[in-house]
């Protein structure tokens, strides 16, 4: 399987930085969302991110700009690539129902996968005619810096589109991770599911607060960031996403949201990029104050 053109859809922060991981490795990349407007923040926050990489000398101005000549936008989909990564909003729903369009407009050879960090590969491969074709590719945010990538098998992925993709991970410069059987979370977000869980679970029960419990985290256990800081980063959403999701498919009680992250949610306090979660932020990103 000959991986050469590749489509990125979803242009939010993690769609958009695959992306750009995609073009850095000499892929030829379009970059797909519905609205103009994300496309073109997506492009801009690329640019600043890009540039700042010349600046700190982790990339030539030349690596860069031959990247972004590589990196193309559209809002409506192609009709031909080799790979499709998507990383749409979390809703299986709203998944299904993008393959199940992609999987009548391109050629029969083209590998579908999933960003999903939550959602198994099956749950979506039943959309399609072509299941044998389907896995999840699960980027850690930020996916210009994180190494890992898991490769997600479901039961009726073959074994030449788990090749391929094992192999186009190692393309990007990335560490694969490969599972044998789909499981929800899969193995590093299982993980650290489990020390969120049990997070929240001792701020709740008012051990500690959040400062407190990210600064044992840090400095006890040698963690780069504590578990409030890491929801915040990664969005307050997203992992309320991801524990309804599982608590869906489960239905046990522990699987279900937490009543601090729904009432977050709710509040549309979604961290970083709201400047409200666990903790305030300025306009730059810098943590100024707690949120809660």
């Amino acid at each position: 399987m000959s991986i050469e053109r590749v489509l990125v859809a979803g242009a939010g922060a993690m769609g958009s930085q695959i992306a750009m991981v995609c073009a850095f490795a000499g892929y030829h990349v379009t970059l797909h969302d519905l609205d103009p407007t994300a496309l073109d923040a997506a492009t801009a926050a690329l640019r600043e991110r890009t540039s700042s990489m010349v600046a700190k000398g982790r990339r030539t101005a030349e690596e860069v700009d031959a990247a972004h000549a590589r990196l193309h936008t559209a809002s409506t989909l192609p009709d031909d690539a080799d790979l499709v990564i998507e990383a749409i909003v979390e809703r299986l729903d709203v998944k299904r129902a993008f393959f199940a369009d992609l999987d009548t407009r391109l050629p029969a050879e083209t590998i579908l996968a999933s960003n999903s960090s939550s959602l198994v590969p099956s749950s979506m491969a039943s959309a399609i005619r072509r299941p044998d074709r389907f896995v999840n590719l699960h980027f850690f945010n930020p996916a210009l810096v994180m190494p890992c990538v898991e490769v997600v098998r479901g039961p009726e992925t073959g074994d030449a589109t788990a090749a391929a993709a094992t192999a186009f991970v190692e393309s990007l410069g990335k560490v694969p991770v490969v599972l044998a059987r789909e499981i929800p979370g899969f193995v590093a977000n299982r993980l650290l599911n489990a020390v969120r869980d049990e997070a929240i679970a001792l701020y709740e029960g008012g051990y500690a607060d959040v400062d407190a419990i990210d600064t044992a985290a840090r400095t006890a256990l040698g963690y780069p960031m504590g578990p409030f800081e890491l929801m915040d980063l990664t969005g307050v959403d997203i992992g309320y996403l991801t524990k309804k999701a599982r608590f869906d498919e489960t239905g046990d009680p522990a699987d279900a949201p937490s009543a601090t992250v729904s009432r977050l949610v709710a509040d549309g306090h979604l961290g970083r990029k709201t400047g409200r979660g666990f903790y305030l932020y300025d306009s730059t990103g810098a943590r100024v104050g707690k949120g809660i």
